[in-house]
């Protein structure tokens, strides 16, 4: 029997009513660069999309992100020109500026935060949308190392964790600039050192101690390839409005994915783990600080302390004047024992960051060292 008229519009209209379900039901699972499609647009499209936004949210730090590309353009695919859904396809989660944005925002680069080294300098910056952020500048030019900015980009875009400052956005013009969420309450050294500053209580110390491990343990032993590289000094260490701790300065090194599966792989081995004994060293020191209030000094004055055999029996001599007698003394006895750990001479891998931070966080109950002697 031959379908009347009424029949054939109302199932044209189930039918439209049905993709426009489907391209909507995408739509919300999806960015909003892909929200704002056309409503017409084919299901096939919004699933295609969205697998391929999928593949690349679930890739790992280091993985074969070439693979979403076309066969021909694999080789490209760190450079800017490569697009993904309008934007540059290595870098989705990233806010792209205007060099007119970041020069308005910074007040002609006038709101300087520091002088780094190289020319980096941080500056402060407000945008026009209500964003408060700091923008460093990103040292080199030319092709070359145009390449190099955008791998950088790419792998620090994917870190992701709550003691590392989040990289936001960046600037690629005839200057490059790198946009950082702000931390309102600046480096850690200008917390501990500073005399307008309210000091640091120790709850507050110890937490930092903490979360510098957690952020160090992510770095160092999570992300793989192990390809980020960060000093460990309270410059570093940034401080947000709920004095909450993040690493900041974090740069990636050189990495050649063949070192891993050639006959040189032992060294490219060995190079970690030197990284990790370096890395453990810093730490100690950093926690001398924490506990000091006193700079590390050129000559390692306060390394030099810890290491003298009666060492404990100065310790509460040796705590910042700023904390009082307000702090916990079994909890200081633990730090200072840490930091000796770490900067003991010829230390091979005596104590790693993941031990010290289950320590800290009391999921061990020693770190698996002979026992110090402590001066009651």
């Amino acid at each position: 029997m031959t379908p009347s008229t009424r029949q054939v519009a109302a199932a044209a209209a189930a039918a439209r009513r049905s993709q426009s379900c489907s391209c909507r039901l995408q739509a919300t699972i999806l960015p909003n660069s892909i929200s704002s499609f056309h409503p017409l647009v084919s299901l096939s499209v919004c699933q295609s999309v969205g697998q391929s936004l999928a593949a690349a949210i679930q890739s790992p730090i280091g993985g074969d992100e070439c693979a979403l590309a076309p066969a021909p353009t694999r080789m490209g695919c760190l450079s800017r020109h490569q697009l993904c859904l309008g934007g540059n396809r290595g870098l989705p989660f990233l806010r792209k500026f205007k060099h007119k944005e970041i020069e308005a925002a910074t007040n002609g680069f006038s709101a300087i935060l520091e002088a780094g080294p190289g020319g980096r300098a941080a500056y402060r910056a407000r945008f026009a949308d209500g964003l408060v952020a700091t923008v460093r500048r990103a040292g080199g030019d030319g092709d070359q190392d145009r390449e190099a900015f955008y791998r950088e980009l790419q792998l620090l875009a994917r870190l992701n964790h709550r003691h590392i400052v989040r990289l936001h956005g960046y600037s690629d013009g005839h200057s490059r600039f790198l946009v950082f969420d702000q931390m309102e309450n600046r480096s850690l050294k200008e917390c501990l050192h500073d005399p307008l500053r309210t000091p640091l209580n120790w709850r507050t110390r110890l937490q930092v101690a903490i979360d510098v491990a957690a952020a160090l343990e992510y770095l160092y032993y999570f992300c793989d390839p192990p390809v980020f590289h960060v000093s460990v000094n309270s410059s570093n260490v940034m401080m947000d409005a709920n004095f909450v701790a993040k690493l900041s300065d974090i740069s990636v090194i050189g990495y050649d994915p063949k070192r891993t599966v050639e006959s040189n792989a032992a060294s490219f081995e060995d190079e970690i783990q030197q990284r990790r004994r370096d890395l453990v060293f810093q730490y100690g020191v950093l926690i001398l600080e924490l506990v000091t209030g006193q700079s590390p000094g050129g000559e390692g004055e306060l390394v030099q302390w810890v290491q003298e055999p009666g060492f404990a029996c100065t310790m509460y001599k040796m705590v910042d004047a700023d904390l009082g007698n307000i702090y916990d003394s079994k909890e200081l006895r633990n730090l200072v024992i840490i930091a000796r750990l770490c900067t003991r001479p010829g230390n091979d891998a005596m104590v790693s960051i993941p031990l010290i931070l289950r320590y800290l966080q009391g999921k061990v109950a020693n770190l698996g060292c002979e026992s110090e002697n402590i001066c009651e």
